[in-house]
């Protein structure tokens, strides 16, 4: 046995597995996912080919430099192991080839990232650092000159064994005992498709992750045809909302693409929300939205410091259980869901990637049919999101950035401008128009909050008797700025007249995941460390003339655009988006989350772990856990796919082709029998 050992390609092929083997044992346990289920051997057998490849490859070399690559793999191994756990520690989620773009911002806020990294990650170090010793130290005493074993013989069998550990492999992937029927995305799914990268590391590894990602945007997936039951109504009543689908029909029936044949059974399978009590209660009223960078429920808890956002929140209508889910781009994904109530694609940064897409149900649009001025706005550049592109072709009228807004990047706000300033610039491009819909995207309160910056000081005496961290404090200095704008832009619609007519949408698009959690649970004063609370968000309607009332029920910025289409009267098909009315007697109460978990009043199912915690005595049976399951990633599934083939450009040329096909027809035929009637 020591004999075979001391043949090189036996020898790295034991030391590479164990050592790649602990990474992802380690990284699991620090990131709390199982050990103790069949995706450990998954992984090991995943570790023994890739290990065996690399083995082969550095046989051919000198001993000293085998070993030197095998001590920097394993370093850089640690490395990726770190950053990626970092990552996930940072935007709920792993970094994919697919949101590398993103990367780089990465450098600007380096001081908040390291602040929030778990210590235990540095572990991962342990290994290739016992390798270096062990090297230096142990395996010149191992080492057999005369060696026995022929080296060809030797690499002819590893290259055997690795053939049937891949076979092995992939057996792990399909034998049904070793599934988890309460899988969101299945194995076999994911080995085509990572698409879930939390749930593509939790049963493959991180390596075996990354394979996958490099793998899928080499080899492309296509999607498998798929059909759907159209929806019909149960029942016509004076809510019902009818929807002629005469051309949708015409175009499905003629349709050859499989994906878009898919999508039109999808859509068309959904239910059609009927009209309720609140339908067109703001019809004729303008629309302003705030989207709050790194907003949180810390404005709720703390009135005194901004009074401001308490009026909005004490006198208008708040859904107590509102969520902003992470994702690899949580600022720009979050806001495109918001502007089309759909799920956006998390192994990419879909905004920026699909910038070109068009829309014709969002928003915007909406609005344009309705005959307001629509526009949007933002304190910054394009250097992270393409807003000056995604933002026109969703709809928006007039996109105005800091450049255009004549707001100076270099000034005493550095590095973010200030939000009041924001207001003050915005304003005035719309106010006078009869009427308006105006989308502002807010930038203040974006971290960093480990340095010292003009915001993050600017109010820190407000706080200096708090028993807080530095970067708490320079946060809620931050939100201060942001509650400064908020009674700004108050003050200017009472000013001119319009706040009576005025309905203010107030969301965030995320939690300041720049803050350690300890800094955060601080200020929160909720539980955060569990069932995905961190990312509760505001989610306020506000209008004078609401009466105040506080909901319940959970949600998300993905029901935005159907609630405030409802409340407008707006013309719109309730089908075409992965949101709902919140207030609607269909609604059914969840927070989808990036990686397929999901919140309800009953429980959360965290589907990374395949675990369900429940909050209350209430439990769901396997079956509606399921049903549940099935309809969520349905859902992201379907979106992702309209994203990605620009579906809703097709489906508005569509529609209007056979729209104007059948009105010709009719003519024609009107026609025909009024020549038969006079023959």
């Amino acid at each position: 046995m020591k004999k075979i050992y001391n043949n090189k390609v036996v020898c790295y092929s034991c030391l590479l597995t164990m050592g790649i083997f602990l990474l992802e044992i380690i990284f699991k346990v620090i990131m709390g996912l199982s050990v103790f289920n069949w995706s450990v051997l998954r992984i090991f057998l995943g570790c023994i080919i890739l290990s065996n490849i690399i083995s082969l490859l550095i046989s051919f070399l000198k001993r000293k430099y085998a070993n030197i690559i095998v001590c920097v793999l394993l370093f850089l191994l640690g490395i990726l192991f770190t950053a990626q756990g970092g990552m996930h520690n940072y935007l709920g989620t792993y970094m994919s080839l697919g949101t590398a773009s993103q990367a780089h911002a990465i450098e600007y806020f380096i001081g908040d990232f390291f602040t929030s990294l778990n210590p235990w990650f540095y572990t991962l170090f342990i290994i290739p650092i016992l390798y270096v010793l062990y090297f230096i130290f142990l395996d010149k005493k191992f080492i057999d000159k005369s060696l026995k074993y022929k080296y060809n013989v030797v690499r002819c069998i590893t290259v055997f064994v690795t053939i049937i550990t891949c076979g092995l492999y992939y057996g792990t992937i399909n034998f049904s005992f070793m599934q988890d029927k309460m899988q969101i995305v299945s194995n076999k799914e994911l080995y085509k498709n990572p698409s879930m990268q939390n749930i593509a590391v939790s049963q493959y590894g991180l390596l075996g992750y990354e394979f996958l990602d490099i793998k899928s945007l080499v080899i492309k997936h296509e999607q498998t045809a798929e059909t759907f039951a159209k929806y019909e109504p149960k029942e016509v009543t004076n809510y019902s909302r009818t929807i002629d689908d005469t051309a949708w029909d015409a175009l499905q029936e003629t349709e050859t693409n499989k994906d878009y044949k898919t999508l039109n059974s999808y859509f068309m399978s959904k239910e059609i929300t009927s009209k309720n009590d609140y339908t067109g209660m703001f019809k004729g009223k303008n629309l302003i939205v705030l989207m709050i960078e790194s907003g949180s429920n810390v404005l709720k808890n703390y009135p005194e410091y901004f009074p401001n956002f308490a009026k909005l929140y004490n006198n208008g209508w708040s859904w107590e259980n509102a969520f902003s889910p992470r994702n690899a781009c949580s600022t720009g994904n979050n806001e495109m869901t918001g502007i089309t109530s759909l799920y956006t694609i998390n192994n990419t940064c879909t905004i920026n990637t699909y910038k070109d897409n068009t829309y014709y149900e969002s928003l915007f649009n909406l609005f344009n049919r309705a005959n307001y001025h629509t526009s949007s706005y933002h304190d910054y550049t394009d250097h992270f999101y393409y807003r000056s592109i995604y933002h026109p072709n969703m709809g928006s009228q007039n996109y105005y950035d800091v450049n255009k807004l004549g707001i100076k990047l270099g000034s005493e706000y550095q590095p973010w401008p200030s939000d009041v300033e924001l207001i003050e610039k915005a304003v005035p491009h719309f106010i006078d128009e009869d009427k308006y819909m105006a989308w502002l995207t807010t930038v203040s309160s974006h971290m960093t909050y480990k340095n010292s910056s003009k915001t993050g000081d600017m109010y820190l005496d407000l706080y200096k008797d708090e028993d807080w961290d530095i970067t708490a404090k320079r946060y809620m200095s931050k939100l201060k700025i942001v509650d400064n704008a908020i009674g700004e832009l108050l003050q200017e619609l009472e000013d001119n007249g319009k706040l009576e007519d005025t309905v203010i949408m107030l969301f965030a698009d995320h939690y300041p995941y720049g803050l350690s959690d300890d800094a955060f649970a601080q200020i929160a004063k909720y539980d955060t460390s569990s069932n995905g609370d961190t990312d509760r968000t505001p989610f306020i309607i506000y209008n004078p003339s609401l009466e105040a009332k506080k909901f319940d029920d959970y949600t998300t910025f993905v029901n935005i655009l159907p609630t405030l289409a409802n409340l407008f009267a707006l013309d719109y098909d309730p089908r075409l988006y992965g949101g709902t009315d919140l207030l609607s007697d269909s609604y059914e109460e969840i927070v989808v989350f990036a990686d397929g978990s999901w919140r309800t009043d009953k429980a959360y199912y965290d589907a990374t772990k395949g675990k369900i915690n429940y909050i209350g005595a209430d439990k769901y049976t396997d079956e509606e856990i399921i049903s549940i399951n099935t309809r969520v990633k349905n859902e992201m599934k379907m979106d992702n796919l309209a994203i990605k083939t620009n579906y809703f450009a097709y489906l508005e040329n569509g529609l209007k082709t056979n729209d104007d096909t059948l009105e010709n027809s009719n003519t024609s035929f009107e026609e025909a029998a009024s020549n038969k009637s006079n023959e």
